[in-house]
């Protein structure tokens, strides 16, 4: 088969493929300090009492059980009785009487945050659950007349109001996919992404975030795979493997419509093929490439021409003063990150003009694999795509599930795509009735099987 060339002039020398770039940590280029030590609190009585609360619970959780975690945390903040240690009940006093409501809430937060990162990485997830149930209003039950219960109340109930409430809320997403009430909790790993990229959390909270959206990331991927394996399995119980996606049988026909591409229509052949041949290019000749790697083999020819128009204008300005320059890793990413950009949401956080466009007409395969092909040639741009995702997710939130189907469809769609060709686990089509596989994407259901396997280890 000849080689496809994505090149805007005659350009056949070959070399070696390009290998995936090694960037290190995605989340550092969008981050330039991903974990700074703490900033010097004011005054030297209140941070030693901020540090003698957090040691008290890092200590506990350590060595304690949840249960009497549980209880010294609402023995401190929801309902103070300070049985067990003269020595915290005084510190928590120094913080509430020093009328400095922000410090109050950092001590709060680091608290919450080292029990839930605790919690998260020994996947204690009911006790993390408790622990966000406990911070309500209703719990508040005491009515002391002091002025330190006073002050606690009211600094309890404005966290309870605020913005960071909201934050500590998202690590009470459920993990079972029949069990989720808001149709925004089933993207609670995209949704914590601004917390462990924000440079100005904690390094607790940062860590917890990081940690619980990597384990759902994870869970989905092995529910995927095993969802995958079993579909066709008579002899394997329909109820014991649950569909993670919620695009229902829909999903099954849509992975063997991607795996149906092969060999030489694969987009990670494609997408080595592209970076083999823009190795030498100066950044002009590499955005008129990268327009047609991206359209190649897209279907619907009206659709495709919409996006080269839009597409073609936002390159061409994009970054001209580069122009000439010689192609370089970081000016790839910064490509990528842009396109990313077009392709969800731009910067003053709303749907991009093309998310739009191709969304809501009912083409979110067609976005979807634009951004697959983004990611192919950028690995760490992923990160930033997962930050695109929660505002877009941030954007819709209060919609209903109905009158944002076609959004959920997209997301549900690009997360299963993305999981399929960018994770270490390899889907497989295989023939059952050792039929030759037809050359276009239509195939008959019925005689194919898929099939997963991890690198390292068969799932």
């Amino acid at each position: 088969m000849p080689s496809q060339s994505f090149l805007s002039q005659a350009k056949t020398n070959q070399s070696r493929v390009l290998r995936t770039h090694s960037f290190g940590n995605a989340a550092s280029y969008i981050e330039q300090d991903e974990f700074p030590s703490q900033s010097n609190q004011p005054g030297k009585q209140l941070a030693y009492a901020q540090e003698e609360i957090w040691q008290f619970f890092l200590k506990l959780v350590k060595s304690t059980a949840p249960e009497i975690v549980l209880k010294e945390f609402d023995d401190l903040f929801i309902n103070p009785s300070f049985s067990s240690d003269p020595e915290i009940e005084k510190a928590l006093k120094i913080i509430v009487l020093s009328h400095n409501e922000q410090e109050f809430r950092n001590t709060l937060k680091r608290c919450i945050y080292t029990l839930l990162n605790t919690w998260i990485y020994s996947r204690k997830y009911q006790y993390a659950q408790s622990l966000i149930d406990k911070l309500s209003i209703p719990h508040l039950t005491y009515r002391g007349s002091s002025t330190f219960l006073r002050s606690l109340r009211s600094l309890l109930i404005n966290f309870i109001k605020s913005p960071d409430y909201q934050e500590v809320k998202v690590f009470a997403a459920k993990y079972d996919y029949q069990e989720i009430e808001n149709w925004k909790s089933r993207y609670t790993s995209y949704l914590l992404t601004p917390q462990y990229l924000n440079s100005h959390n904690s390094l607790e909270q940062r860590q917890a975030a990081r940690r619980l959206s990597q384990q759902l990331q994870d869970k989905y991927k092995f529910d995927l795979a095993m969802y995958t394996a079993h579909s066709h399995a008579t002899s394997f119980p329909n109820d014991k493997v649950k569909n993670p996606t919620a695009l229902g049988n829909e999903a099954l026909r849509l992975i063997k419509k991607l795996l149906a591409k092969r060999g030489f229509f694969n987009y990670i052949h494609l997408a080595n093929i592209f970076l083999n041949q823009t190795q030498q290019l100066n950044y002009q000749q590499f955005k008129q490439s990268l327009l047609k790697y991206l359209i190649f083999s897209l279907e619907s020819a009206g659709l495709v021409e919409s996006i080269k128009m839009q597409l073609t204008h936002k390159l061409d300005i994009l970054y001209q003063h580069e122009d000439r320059e010689v192609l370089r890793n970081g000016l790839i990413l910064r490509t990528s990150n842009r396109m990313v950009e077009y392709l969800t949401i731009d910067k003053n956080n709303k749907p991009s003009d093309l998310f739009i466009l191709i969304a809501s007409q009912g083409n979110p395969l067609t976005l979807a694999i634009l951004i697959l092909k983004v990611l192919l040639i950028s690995p760490p741009s992923r990160t930033y795509l997962e930050l695109c995702m929660s505002k877009l997710i941030d954007y819709y939130g209060n919609y209903s599930e109905q009158d944002c189907q076609w959004v959920i469809n997209f997301l549900e769609v690009t997360k299963m795509i993305l999981t399929m060709y960018t994770e270490n686990v390899k889907y497989n089509l295989v023939n059952m009735e050792q039929r030759n596989l037809p050359c276009q994407t239509m195939i008959d259901e019925d005689y194919y099987r898929i099939f997963s396997q991890s690198f390292s280890e068969d799932l």
